[in-house]
């Protein structure tokens, strides 16, 4: 055993990924206790400290959020906040160099696609810290979307790169990343569901609102190529509108959505027999259970088309491309467009129950599976 522990910084940029750290920390704690048992010492120590780049305030991200997930607040706010894409990604660089200076992590551990995974992957690499990315080799092929370039430097500076599935890493070896620096572990988001399905299923979510199981079509919109323009969210209003005479539709409608409804002076035809529930945004736990129950789910999130994929849930994700292809190959999602809506929900809505089947790896232990290749690393 060695007596000089590994030291992580985990970093966080916004609230999705808090619930893919959370599992890392448990895994984390969970080989740390392993060592003070009294079984023999199986490794080194890895201590972490907990880093969040407050590149977007959530007032949600509470006591009780911290709570939900059994882990202990950031360890660092650097409270950067909002602004333009350049000027948040400096801001991020600026506060996190001093942090690696005065920690000096001999890994910086980052998750997904935010501005921060990129900023904080550019100041690691510059300062020769290691750096492990969890959810690496996911692509687009879009670079409109501004993940893609932040998932395209991070992959191609990052030393060990943990992805989700064949695919990512196939992508990563076309990229001519080595395959010494690539591991397949699995998709992390996949160890909270688990880990919080009983905690959902206490909720009594669908009692509450009313509904029935695989008796309804959970939506979740909020992507600007959806809701920016007048034209795209005004038809996606008419369709909604439409299916809600026939099933009923579970909305939480996102800010930003909400905002450019007003703006555009848009509502729904919400009359007589109508089976529209439009509400503020839920929390994670009444999502798990609505993505579960569902008969159909529309989204153009990106978390919703891994998680409905677990769940075998049909799902229609309204986007031209999506980072995530092993849920189209393997699992329950379809891509679909404003001019096919309707007709896509009909053959969804007239479907099987559930669809395709979950992917390997996806099974609730990536975060073991990460914590044994940072050893090993």
């Amino acid at each position: 055993m060695s007596d000089n522990p590994t030291k992580l910084l985990i970093v966080a940029g916004a609230r999705p990924n808090f619930m893919k750290v959370a599992p890392l920390i448990h895994a984390l704690e969970r080989h740390n206790g392993a060592r003070t048992s009294q079984r023999p010492p199986l490794d080194r120590q890895l201590t972490y400290r907990l880093i969040h780049t407050g590149q977007h305030f959530d007032e949600k991200m509470s006591d009780i959020f911290f709570r939900e997930l059994d882990i202990p607040f950031p360890d660092l706010n650097l409270e950067v906040g909002s602004g333009s894409h350049a000027a948040q990604t400096a801001n991020i660089m600026l506060r996190f160099e001093p942090v690696c200076e005065r920690e000096r992590p001999d890994w910086v551990v980052v998750v997904g696609d935010v501005n921060s995974t990129m900023a904080c992957t550019l100041v690691a690499a510059k300062m020769g810290i290691r750096v492990a990315h969890i959810e690496a080799g996911l692509r687009s092929f879009d670079r409109t979307m501004p993940e893609e370039t932040n998932r395209i430097v991070t992959d191609s500076l990052a030393d060990l790169l943990l992805t989700p599935s064949e695919d990512a890493s196939e992508n990563l070896r076309r990229e001519g990343i080595p395959d010494g620096k690539i591991r397949l572990v699995g998709n992390i988001m996949i160890d909270s569901l688990v880990t919080h399905l009983d905690k959902a299923s206490e909720r009594g979510t669908l009692e509450k609102l009313g509904l029935k199981d695989k008796g309804y079509i959970y939506v979740t919109l909020h992507r600007p190529s959806n809701v920016d323009a007048k034209d795209s969210l005004q038809r996606i209003v008419q369709e909604l509108s439409a299916t809600a005479r026939r099933w009923p539709v579970v909305f939480p409608v996102h800010p930003r959505t909400r905002n450019r409804l007003a703006e555009f002076d848009l509502s729904f035809t919400n009359g007589n027999g109508s089976g529209l529930n439009l509400m503020e945004p839920l929390g994670y736990l009444d999502s798990l259970e609505l993505t579960r129950h569902a008969r159909c789910v529309l989204t153009d999130s990106g978390g919703l088309q891994e998680e409905s994929t677990y769940f075998r849930t049909p799902c229609l994700t309204l986007r031209p491309n999506t980072e995530r292809p092993v849920t189209v190959t393997i699992g329950s999602n379809r891509l679909t467009s404003v001019s096919r809506l309707r007709p896509d929900l009909e053959n969804a809505l007239q479907g099987p129950e559930r669809l395709g089947q979950t992917p390997p790896l996806w099974d609730g232990r990536t975060a073991e599976r990460i914590v044994q290749t940072l050893l090993e690393a």
